[in-house]
């Protein structure tokens, strides 16, 4: 594979663990209230409510506003006691919390020492400036959901990307949605296998797989 010119990352699930950073929030509020449910599994069912609304988002609507009604319904699903909204807002605020993979600080840093690295992710421009990944990539290259006004899967949040990136542009995803949308989309693609996200069965398989950001540039030769 040659070098890449400029290579962007998913936020989180490629670079934070956004699993355990929002379960831990969760787990708080899942003690402190005494839910019959973890932390954990409320946070896959707001995860997945949330991503299947920014699947089938049509007009620009804000990742904030999707994940408040994510957490609504999801607080409605599970008949949970709380303000969702006031909870969503808490939980947006925690993205400053929420942990980098290990390899995921040094990886970005030996990248940058040999092209430019950016992320495509589907976020909010002043949520991702609160996370731990934003003073580690080049924020022309941060191509928010927000800045390109389309979310992933579909096509056009990653064509919109290729188009500002220009020519050597490639993708690094981890979840299986990211993963088939960006192959489908055209777009060259590396997969980083992190735990708890598996390819879709159904779906395309990347060229290139790594289980490590210090593999990334050893694909280029």
């Amino acid at each position: 594979m040659p070098l890449p010119r400029v290579i962007t990352f998913d936020v989180f699930s490629a670079l934070i663990d956004s699993r355990s950073g929002a379960g831990a929030v969760l787990d708080e509020l899942a003690a402190r209230r005494s839910w019959p449910v973890s932390g954990t599994d409320v946070y896959a069912r707001w995860d997945a409510i949330n991503k299947e609304s920014q699947r089938i988002c049509r007009s620009w609507v804000t990742f904030r506003e999707l994940s408040h009604r994510a957490l609504a319904e999801t607080y409605r699903q599970l008949e949970l006691p709380g303000d969702a909204a006031a909870d969503a807002e808490r939980l947006l605020a925690s993205v400053a919390d929420w942990p980098l993979w290990p390899d995921a600080a040094d990886g970005l840093a030996r990248l940058a020492g040999h092209l430019t690295v950016g992320v495509l992710s589907n976020i909010d421009d002043d949520i991702f400036a609160r996370t731990r990944v934003a003073d580690l990539v080049d924020a022309a290259h941060a191509y928010t959901s927000e800045r390109l006004r389309a979310y992933k899967p579909g096509p056009r949040i990653y064509q919109e990307a290729a188009r500002l990136a220009g020519d050597g542009f490639v993708h690094v995803a981890s979840s299986a949605r990211d993963v088939r949308g960006a192959l489908e989309a055209g777009i060259p693609t590396i997969r980083l296998r992190r735990p708890g996200h598996r390819l879709d069965p159904a779906g395309p398989v990347p060229e290139h797989t790594v289980t490590e950001m210090s593999r990334i540039l050893d694909l280029a030769g």
